[in-house]
C-alpha cells in the first residue's frame, strides 16, 4: 500500500516530463549522434583514429532550439580552440606533470570566466587538460582530430535539429496566457466576494496570491521567450510563427494588467487588516466597490476571446460600475469618511480597463 502513493505521484512527474517535444528532441539527438559516429571513420589523417568526438560533438550542439543549437555549438568550438591553444602554450616549457595539470585547469577556469563566452567557458580547461594529458608527444595531431571531429559533430547536430522538424514552441503560450488571464480573473472574483462578507473576511486566501500571480506571469514570459527564440534560424518560422507579435503584445498586457491587480490586492488587504495603516473601506462604498470588481473580472476574463460586442458591453457595464464606485466615493468624502483607499482602486481598475482597451 506505501507504494501507490509513490505511484501516484510519479505517473504525473513522467507525464510532464516525457512529452511530444521531448520524445522528438531525444530521437533527433540519437539520429545525429550515430550519424556522427558513422561519418567519423572518414575524417582525414590522424583524426579517423579519435571518432569518439563526433558524437561527443552532436550531442553538444542538440539544443531545444535552432537557435541555440548554432549558438552552443560555434562557442563550444571556441572554447576547444582557446583551450588547445593554452594547452600548447603550457607544453612549451613543462611536461604533463600534476603541477601542469593544475596550471592548465586553474587557468583554464580563470580564462572561462570572462564574460560573453558562454558554452565555451565550460570547454577551455576541458580541452586544454585533454590536449596535455591525452595528446602526449602527439599533441598536434591530437589537437586537429579532436577539432576535426567535434567540429563534424557539431555540424551534424544542427543539420538534423535544423532539418528534421526544427522545434517551434507556439502551443506552449495561448495556455500559459489563458492560465494567467484567468489568475487574475479569478483574483479579482475572490476579492469582490471578500468585500461582500462580515469584515474582517474569512475568505482571505485573495490577500497572499501577489507572489503567485508573479509566478504565473513568470511562465508566460518564459513561454513567449522561448518561442520566440524557437523562431529564429528556423525554416518553418515563415509560416506559422507569424503569430507572436501578438503573443508578444498579449505578453506586455498581461504584464501591466499584474501590476494593477496587485496594486489593488495590497490596498485592500492593508484597508482590512492592517491596522492604524490609514486605508479604510466606508460602509457605503463597500457594495459598489465588490460591484465593480467583479465587472472589472469579467472583462480581464474574455478580453482576449470576446467577439461581436461582447468585449464592448462588459467595458460597458465595467465604466458603469466604476463610475458608481466613484460616485459613492465622492458621497463618502463628502461625509468626512476616508476614502483613500477606495479612490485607489477605482483609479487602478480605470487603468485595467485602459490597458484592455489599448490592446485590442
Amino acid at each position: 500500500m506505501s507504494q501507490l502513493p509513490n505511484r501516484r505521484r510519479l505517473i504525473p512527474a513522467l507525464r510532464k516530463t516525457v512529452t511530444r517535444h521531448r520524445l522528438l528532441f531525444a530521437a533527433k539527438t540519437a539520429v545525429a549522434a550515430g550519424l556522427a559516429w558513422y561519418l567519423a571513420p572518414f575524417m582525414p589523417g590522424p583524426a579517423a583514429e579519435y571518432p569518439y568526438y563526433a558524437p561527443l560533438g552532436a550531442l553538444v550542439s542538440m539544443h531545444p532550439t535552432v537557435a541555440d543549437s548554432a549558438k552552443h555549438g560555434l562557442q563550444s568550438l571556441a572554447g576547444l580552440v582557446l583551450g588547445i591553444g593554452m594547452a600548447f602554450a603550457i607544453t612549451t616549457v613543462a611536461a604533463p606533470t600534476a603541477l601542469a595539470v593544475a596550471v592548465v585547469v586553474g587557468l583554464g577556469v580563470l580564462i572561462g570566466g570572462f564574460p560573453r563566452l558562454g558554452t565555451a567557458s565550460e570547454w577551455i580547461p576541458m580541452a586544454a587538460l585533454f590536449v596535455l594529458v591525452l595528446g602526449d608527444s602527439n599533441a598536434e595531431g591530437f589537437s586537429f582530430a579532436y577539432v576535426l571531429q567535434m567540429g563534424l559533430g557539431v555540424t551534424v547536430g544542427f543539420a538534423v535539429n535544423w532539418l528534421i522538424f526544427p522545434p517551434l514552441h507556439l502551443d506552449e503560450i495561448d495556455p500559459a496566457i489563458a492560465g494567467h488571464q484567468g489568475a487574475l480573473s479569478r483574483q479579482l472574483k475572490d476579492m469582490a466576494r471578500a468585500m461582500e462578507e462580515s469584515w474582517p473576511p474569512n475568505h482571505e486566501a485573495w490577500a497572499s496570491r501577489s507572489d503567485e500571480l508573479s509566478l504565473t506571469a513568470a511562465g508566460v514570459r518564459t513561454a513567449v521567450h522561448q518561442a520566440e527564440l524557437s523562431a529564429k534560424a528556423n525554416p518553418r518560422s515563415r509560416r506559422r510563427a507569424t503569430r507572436l507579435p501578438s503573443d508578444l503584445a498579449g505578453l506586455r498586457t498581461l504584464e501591466r494588467l499584474t501590476f494593477h491587480v496587485q496594486d489593488i490586492t495590497d490596498v485592500l488587504a492593508s484597508a482590512i487588516w492592517e491596522e492604524g495603516a490609514g486605508t479604510v473601506i466606508p460602509d457605503a462604498v463597500v457594495a459598489p466597490l465588490s460591484e465593480a470588481l467583479e465587472s472589472v473580472a469579467e472583462v480581464v476574463d474574455h478580453w482576449r476571446d470576446a467577439e461581436n460586442g461582447e468585449l464592448a458591453n462588459r467595458l460597458a457595464r465595467a465604466k458603469d460600475s466604476i463610475g458608481a464606485l466613484s460616485d459613492a466615493v465622492a458621497e463618502a468624502a463628502a461625509d468626512q469618511s476616508p476614502v483613500n483607499a477606495p479612490a485607489s482602486v477605482a483609479m487602478s481598475l480605470r487603468r485595467i480597463l485602459t490597458v484592455v482597451l489599448s490592446a485590442e
